[in-house]
């Protein structure tokens, strides 16, 4: 096991995702055992996972609903069971969504969003929190939007749910901290892959988009996962012991 990191596993919701399964790698590369969680992507969680176990590093999956909380706690324990300790949850589970106007949200999709991202993580850090206690402490790196630091046109449903969860984060480090459970985020801009990548086979981040959204990057091009992936590892590690309640853009320069 890697020295940066306690016994155990890192535990990655939405881990079957396009930035998932780069944040998954990344952790297994850093030296620790790898809970990989998906909802219906078991192939691509499966494949993730014979990669990692390539690199000589300990994998499970574990499929859940984020929004059933019973879930949740089954997939959490199992993967305690399966590693001994979950020393970090990162949580990256939410779903593909519309780019429409706030205006024009329905119900359902406002919904849907908010109980994913925001429910979903709820359940995760109220089923967490008591293990991270008994065992000394850990970790949660939430993978937010760039978008919370400027609203970006259309993308409204992914930010007001990761809104809710950058909140969260700041009141758990708060509370949890004499606990020595640390809470982090990282605001994601546009990356090569997962959302993003749909866009393009659908049309709506079409070359106009892309170019009008490089003109305000400093830095011209797309984020990797691998680059999420890194910001993720450093949170997570020994080497951001005294690091909590903190936000960074991994987003080009977005918003600046």
């Amino acid at each position: 096991m890697s020295k940066d990191f306690p016994e155990g596993a890192v535990m990655v919701f939405g881990g079957s995702g396009g930035i998932g399964k780069g944040v998954a790698m990344e952790f297994a590369k850093a030296g620790t055992n790898v809970a990989i969680c998906y909802r219906s992507k078991k192939e691509v969680a499966e494949a993730t996972a014979e990669a990692i176990r390539a690199l000589g590093v300990k994998a499970s999956i574990h499929q859940m609903d984020v929004r059933n909380r019973a879930e949740v706690v089954a997939g959490i324990d199992a993967a305690i069971a399966e590693h001994g300790r979950i020393h970090s949850i990162v949580w990256g589970a939410g779903p593909i969504v519309a780019q429409v106007p706030l205006a024009d949200w329905t119900e359902e999709q406002f919904r849907q969003s908010m109980e994913i991202e925001a429910f979903g993580f709820y359940n995760a850090v109220h089923t967490a929190i008591p293990h991270f206690r008994a065992k000394g402490g850990g970790s949660f790196v939430h993978l937010g939007s760039a978008g919370h630091d400027w609203w970006p046109h259309l993308d409204g449903l992914s930010v007001a749910p990761k809104a809710c969860n950058e909140a969260l984060i700041k009141g758990i480090a708060k509370e949890e901290g004499v606990n020595e459970i640390r809470a982090n985020s990282i605001l994601v801009g546009v990356i090569d892959a997962g959302q993003f990548k749909v866009g393009q086979e659908e049309g709506y981040f079409d070359e106009a988009w892309e170019t009008a959204v490089k003109a305000m990057l400093p830095i011209k091009r797309w984020g990797l996962a691998e680059d999420i992936g890194q910001a993720a590892v450093f949170f997570a590690s020994n080497k951001a012991n005294y690091v909590t309640g903190q936000t960074i853009s991994v987003a080009g320069g977005f918003g600046v």
